[in-house]
């Protein structure tokens, strides 16, 4: 994923030339075409990720479309002030771009996981968090960043992940429900990013086979308060997530659902127990993926 949003970068910014990206010493064997083909539009800021972002935050407000890029914990918690303070309070069109959802750097160990940045994201009122789960959904996503101005966290997967080509997709805006597969009953999974995969994986298992199937790829905290026009169609909800329950994409819609008892919502993330443990992506999320019920 990392890789094509830099092949989608490098097109974008033949049509929009203030587009600058800023890394913190990491990205390489990505960047490096981006570098090569516009070296005046890029900067290697070095390990001081609380200056990229307020180095971001200075161009955006001269009219540069900005990214900032770097593994999912450091150009997030590591600057929160200057996010905070700089890039979400005056509303700067600058991307927070991460790889690594979840515990794709699994083998890293907790200091390299996105377990927590869901919380940290959506709890700034302008920031638009965009989670792509596909091909399409990166493509669409970046459109969206290119037509609208203003904060933005883009959540990659390190790896490629499979084009869903079976499944519709128009142009997607904040809170807006993707059908990936129809139902039969008046239940659904939702998924947000990668676990679009896994919400397909589990719709084949004979209990969720008549489930409705939708990701989310934008949401944020304004967008809560038109989930309810889609959470009344149903009665239950599987929420999957590649992060920690509270304070993630499920804690978002159930704040979104309310006091409204006549929908039961079930949560399956990443466990804390995994904080500590190291092995690849498959092996802890197989360990520590577990269903939450309420």
């Amino acid at each position: 994923m990392r890789k094509y949003f830099i092949d989608i970068l490098c097109k974008k910014l033949k049509k929009n030339t203030k587009t600058f990206l800023i890394v913190g010493d990491l990205g390489f064997n990505v960047v490096e075409p981006f570098q090569k083909k516009f070296p005046k539009n890029f900067l290697n800021a070095g390990i001081s990720e609380q200056n990229m972002a307020g180095l971001a935050a200075g161009m955006a407000s001269q009219g540069f479309k900005v990214f900032i890029y770097s593994i999912a914990n450091f150009p997030t918690f590591r600057c929160a002030e200057q996010i905070r303070n700089d890039i979400d309070y005056h509303n700067m069109d600058v991307t927070i771009v991460t790889v690594g959802a979840g515990v794709s750097y699994g083998n890293q160990g907790y200091t390299h996981h996105a377990l927590q940045d869901y919380a940290l994201m959506r709890s700034f009122p302008n920031i638009k968090i965009i989670a792509p789960g596909d091909s399409k959904e990166l493509e669409r996503g970046m459109d969206y960043i290119f037509q609208k101005k203003g904060p933005k966290y883009l959540r990659l997967e390190k790896e490629m992940l499979p084009e869903n080509v079976n499944y519709s997709l128009g142009a997607i805006t904040d809170g807006y429900w993707r059908l990936l597969k129809k139902g039969k009953v008046r239940k659904a999974i939702v998924s947000t990013g990668s676990c679009i995969q896994k919400s397909l994986e589990i719709s084949k298992k004979k209990q969720f086979e008549n489930y409705y199937i939708y990701s989310i790829p934008i949401w944020s905290m304004k967008s809560k308060k038109i989930q309810k026009k889609y959470l009344n169609k149903f009665t239950d909800l599987l929420v999957i997530e590649n992060h920690f329950e509270d304070g993630g994409f499920s804690s978002w819609l159930r704040e979104a659902n309310g006091e409204n008892t006549n929908i039961k919502i079930k949560s399956f993330s990443i466990s804390s127990d995994v904080i500590g443990k190291v092995g690849d992506q498959k092996f802890l999320e197989k360990k520590y993926f577990k269903l939450i019920f309420h």
